[in-house]
Parts: structure tokens; sequence; C-alpha cells
């Protein structure tokens, strides 16, 4: 373990925020993470548990303790012919991992390709892109309780995965710290997601005509980096918005009044909308604001171009629900969590 005072979390959130954590300590295993809630009197205070930092906008100073969680390794645990159950802890990069699982010929998890952040946090989040998402592949986790510092075990049934959304934004939220994420992959006879325009569109340019996995996931990689700016370079934590779902009714509504409406069904009753194509109508697209904005290439991308404050990005997503409200009559749920 590693603890650190006024510790700044510039480093560790994608949006690049300087803003200081009171409390900081580094864990690298689960036995750690443990002992360190059960024993140390830095647990008796606001814990803010911290993966890749991709999916957090930071608005001030921490004043209790970040828990950086550095669990790394992978291991699998069964395979047959067919499948394979991998265990990978909690601080391993997601892309990394996929793309060690192409590498292996495991497939299930190439249309998530470049999705930032860390293991840990992909349920919480049930991650997804491109017609596939977390709980496809999921088949349990494991995670800590803070409060007694007891290891559980959740199914899939029991994680109650929903659209970006689990039991661990709702019931569970701030309960639990996550530190192994159990998947199933295919080995052979791999189910091919293609259903997106943008990689059909992708594989043309690329002139495949019989996609493997690896095909599949250099086309999102090269559709993903043609679209969103690397966080390395702009701060960012990708889609800043779910995607809002709609009755049919109130699409049909919609599109009477907007026939160019970026949509795609969610099942029989409801619709997804397109929230970057409601952002871009709503004049948001390419806005720059001082050290802030809109991203020219995705309007569901807000970014810090350098010295942005937390503040600032919350009040301009504000301003954006607000707007797309008034105009289309829906409302803009944040994918990004907001402290």
């Amino acid at each position: 373990m590693r603890f650190l005072e006024n510790e700044s979390l510039k480093p560790y959130n994608t949006f690049g925020l300087d803003v200081k954590a009171r409390h900081f300590v580094e864990i690298e295993s689960e036995k750690e993470l443990v002992h360190f809630l059960l024993n140390h009197e830095w647990a008796k205070k606001p814990l803010l548990p911290l993966g890749g930092g991709s999916n957090i906008l930071l608005t001030k100073d921490f004043e209790g303790t970040v828990i950086k969680l550095s669990l790394n390794g992978k291991r699998i645990i069964k395979e047959d012919n067919d499948f394979v159950k991998v265990a990978i802890s909690a601080g391993e990069n997601w892309h990394e991992f996929v793309l060690w699982a192409i590498r292996q010929n495991f497939g299930g998890v190439e249309n998530l390709s470049l999705i930032p952040g860390n293991i840990g946090t992909a349920p919480i989040q049930n991650i997804g892109a491109y017609g596939v998402e977390l709980k496809d592949v999921f088949v349990s986790l494991s995670a800590v309780e803070i409060e007694s510092g007891q290891v559980h075990y959740f199914t899939h049934e029991a994680c109650e995965f929903g659209y970006r959304d689990s039991v661990f934004k709702r019931a569970n939220k701030g309960k639990f710290i996550i530190t192994e994420v159990t998947l199933q992959l295919t080995k052979q006879n791999h189910q091919l997601k293609m259903s997106y325009g943008a990689i059909q569109d992708q594989l043309k340019v690329d002139s495949v005509s019989e996609p493997t996995i690896q095909d599949i996931s250099n086309a999102v990689i090269a559709i993903r980096q043609s679209k969103l700016p690397d966080p390395k370079e702009i701060g960012n934590s990708g889609s800043f918005f779910k995607n809002p779902v709609i009755s049919n009714g109130q699409f049909a509504e919609l599109k009477s009044k907007f026939p160019d409406v970026a949509s795609y069904p969610n099942g029989q009753d409801h619709t997804k909308v397109a929230a970057g194509w409601l952002i871009e109508k709503a004049g948001f697209k390419g806005l720059k604001r001082g050290a802030i904005g809109v991203h020219e290439k995705q309007a569901l991308v807000l970014v810090n171009y350098g010295g942005g404050e937390g503040k600032e990005l919350k009040a301009l997503s504000s301003e954006i629900q607000e707007k797309v409200k008034e105009i289309f009559g829906i409302s803009l749920e944040a994918e990004v969590n907001i402290l």
C-alpha cells in the first residue's frame, strides 16, 4: 500500500482536472483492500474508489480518501473446445485486456475495443458499444463490502444489468469495491456483431470481406479514433450522456418534427435516440468556451482543452440538458459520475 496526503488527482482522471484528494491510498491486492478497510483510520472518512478515472467528473477537491485500485493480473479458470472463462483483476486496463483476448483468439469483446477505463468499473457502467454490452459476456464478479470488509460474489442476475446501468449504480451504489471480474469468451464459431453501419463501412474501407474478430476490433478502433479525442491529448471521458430511450409513440411525434433524427430500435415498444444528434441539433457541437467545450467531431463528448475546471464542465452539461429538453422534450441523463 502507498499512502499520500493532498495528492493531485490530475494524473488519475481522463478529464485531466487538477483537484486534490485529502488522503490517497494505492491498493495492489484484494487482501490489502480488506486490511485497509478494517484497520486504517483513513477508511473511516468518505471513500472514493478510483480505477482508470475515465467515467468521472471531479468538480472540487475530495476531502475524504481516494482509493486507487492497482490490482493486476488475469487467469483462465475454465475452458473447453468452445468457450473460456477468464478472471481479470479490477486494475487491468479494459482495452489492453481486449487486445490480449484477441491475440488468444478469444471472441466476444472485440466490439468494445478502445473503451477507456479499467476492468473493475466496466460492470458498474455495463459498458457497451456497436451492438455489444459487457453483460453479453459477463459471468460473475468479486467485490469487497466497504462497511464490513467481507468479500461478496455477484452472479449475472445479481448485477441487474440495464442500459449503462447495474445494481452498483442503484441499490449497491457506494457499498462495494469490485476486485475481479469473470467473463466467458468464445474460442471458435465467434458470433460477429456487425449490425452497425459504421462497422460495415469501415470493413469496406479496409477491403475485408470475411472479417475475423481482429478485423472487427480494427474497424471499431478506426471508427472511435476518427470521432473521439485521445484523453492523453484532450481531456475527456468519452460519451458524457446516455442515448435516451423513449416510447415509440413519443418517437413518432419526434420524427414528424425532425425527419432526420438519428435513432435505433430498442425492443418492440421503445426507440433509442442518438444523444449526439440531439446535442448537435441544439447547436453545441464544436462549442469552445474558454478552456472547455464540446468536441468538434462528436457532440456527445465534452472536453477540457487544458486548465478547465470541473464545475465549468458541469455547468455546460446542465445547459445542454436544459436546451435539449426545451427543443425536443427529451431528458438527457449523464453517463459520467459527477462529484
